[in-house]
């Protein structure tokens, strides 16, 4: 075992003991209280940290496990290796660990209990927002959103009213019904990934960008977000399209396999609409690959599942969600433009602007990528379940990088549809996107608290300067087509009959796109950072 392996290792332990003991601290400055009976669901000691233990103790927990990703993907270039199925097991228990302990680092999962509670007492959660219901014991504990009504689908909604059902009056109960949701979920995408991957080598990679991936266990599973239960229904998508087997043959999709497919992924539209852009791309690379009969059926099944899901929401679901796509958040690099445009227009009016700018970058970015990515369908005619990952791949990431409004529990897609792909320059993209957002919005909470004088700086520094600075300069990467960080440790002639994203990456190194040259048989590359 190298020693960077050994290292990450333990300092992805590190940090998910630390995401433990914030969420196991009880009520802070980054977890919200959960009214209702006292009871050991979910469980803490109630300590009480102060606000800079609370806010140190997570910050060290991401710094460390961004540390620990960087190094064991290092390690794996290198030819480093561990038993794939041990880091399975170890990030599942990771998960359910956390999944069972206090939230914390949003207050999302509040406003998600408001919603059911008001599905299941009569009232429209795309209607009424909590704070309509003053007298009600779950809508009174929401915070940030209690103005807001529901602008997540018609399943989802589903599955909180059904978290209501179990929790009854006790927001606190109904919190712990949608964590374990939130970690089965999240489970459940770690088992099809490390099913989907082939080889021992693939498999190691989907164990450690999922399942035992500190950063989204801190963001996603510890903030019980609903963005986890869209993402196991899109990679459940996925599976049924090509073989779950481990290392058995690709089955050839048809009409039915595509069908079948397209309905998962319109139930993970149905719980958030960023699923659309893997049906979109899935249903390209389909006809890129003259799979007509598989992208008709794909087409059919999503389109049946996302009509019955808009009819559900109606009207006012429809018009809350749209309003909400004009958002630009605090951490985003167009919060400047919108700030310049605002001295000129109303404010609606640059929201729109933004928006559309954002559409107009989002369609450039997959114009510019197009020719890289046909250059290495054709280097790879075959693979049509890695040919298929990999246009998926490219509209997640194109809509992460241009849209107005970016938390990091969104970049939970990509990481799923990274994790089957073979190394490349976007994996260090992505861990420093990640990283930098979660980091920007600690706590990622506004309202009912308040930050202590020295911590103030965090707002003002970290998410409204550092954290679109970051972006953007990765955003000016992504269009320049040029790595954060190349590490090509070791050439060897077998990985590279594997190609990568970048139309010549062999699997234990990275390229660039279009980029055909090869290092000679047995020598290192340098690692080198741009």
């Amino acid at each position: 075992m190298s020693t960077p392996g050994r290292a990450g290792l333990a300092a992805i332990a590190v940090s998910i003991a630390g995401t433990v003991a914030v969420g196991a601290a009880g009520t802070s400055l980054m977890a919200p209280p959960l009214p209702g009976a006292p009871g050991w669901l979910p469980w803490g000691l109630d300590l009480r940290l102060s606000p800079y233990i609370a806010v140190g103790l997570a910050a060290v927990s991401l710094a460390v496990g961004a540390l620990g990703l960087l190094l064991t993907l290092r390690a794996m270039r290198s030819g480093w290796t561990v038993s794939p199925q041990s880091v399975l097991l170890a990030g599942a228990g990771a998960a359910i660990v956390v999944g069972t302990t206090r939230p914390f680092g949003t207050s999302d999962f509040l406003s998600y209990a408001a919603y059911g509670h008001e599905l299941v007492t009569g009232h429209n959660p795309y209607l009424v927002a909590p704070r309509a219901l003053p007298g009600d014991p779950v809508a009174r504990a929401v915070q940030d959103w209690a103005g807001t009504p529901s602008v997540y689908g018609a399943l989802a909604t589903g599955v909180f009213g059904a978290a209501a059902l179990v929790g009854g009056l006790s927001a606190r109960l109904t919190v712990f019904a949608l964590d374990l949701v939130s970690a089965a979920a999240f489970v459940v995408t770690g088992v099809l990934l490390y099913r989907l991957a082939r080889g021992r080598t693939a498999q190691l990679r989907a164990a450690l960008l999922w399942t035992c991936n500190p950063l989204l266990l801190q963001v996603l599973v510890a903030g019980s977000h609903v963005d986890g239960l869209a993402v196991a229904f899109s990679i459940g998508g996925l599976a049924v399209l090509f073989s779950v087997i481990r290392n058995g043959p690709v089955v050839t999709p048809g009409a039915l396999r595509g069908a079948a497919a397209g309905t998962l992924l319109g139930l993970g539209f149905a719980v958030k609409p960023t699923a659309a852009l893997m049906a979109i791309g899935l249903a390209i690379a389909l006809l890129a690959a003259r799979k007509r009969l598989a992208a008709a059926g794909l087409a059919a099944g999503f389109g049946v599942v996302a009509v019955t899901d808009l009819l559900v929401m109606g009207s006012a679901g429809i018009g809350q969600t749209t309003r909400a796509s004009a958002l630009v958040s605090v951490g985003s690099p167009w919060r400047v433009v919108r700030a310049v445009l605002s001295y000129f227009v109303a404010e609606p009016v640059a929201n729109d602007v933004v928006r559309w700018c954002a559409v107009v970058l989002a369609a450039l970015l997959v114009v510019r990528f197009v020719p890289d990515f046909r250059r290495s369908d054709s280097a790879n005619q075959g693979q049509s379940a890695g040919q298929s990952i990999g246009w998926a791949f490219l509209f997640v990431v194109v809509w992460l990088a241009a849209w107005p409004y970016v938390l990091p529990w969104y970049d939970a897609l990509a990481w799923a549809l990274l994790a089957l792909l073979p190394a490349s320059w976007f994996d260090w993209l992505l861990l420093a996107r990640t990283t930098v957002l979660a980091f920007g919005y600690l706590p990622a909470r506004a309202t009912g608290i308040t930050i202590p004088g020295a911590l103030r700086w965090m707002e003002p520094v970290l998410r409204s300067a550092i954290t679109p600075a970051v972006l953007a300069t990765l955003l000016v990467l992504l269009v320049c087509r040029r790595p954060v960080v190349t590490m090509c440790d070791m050439y060897s002639p077998k990985c590279d009959s594997d190609r990568d994203l970048c139309g010549g990456g062999a699997g234990r190194g990275d390229r660039h796109f279009g980029r055909r040259g090869r290092s000679p048989a047995g020598q290192p590359r340098r690692a080198r950072v741009q």
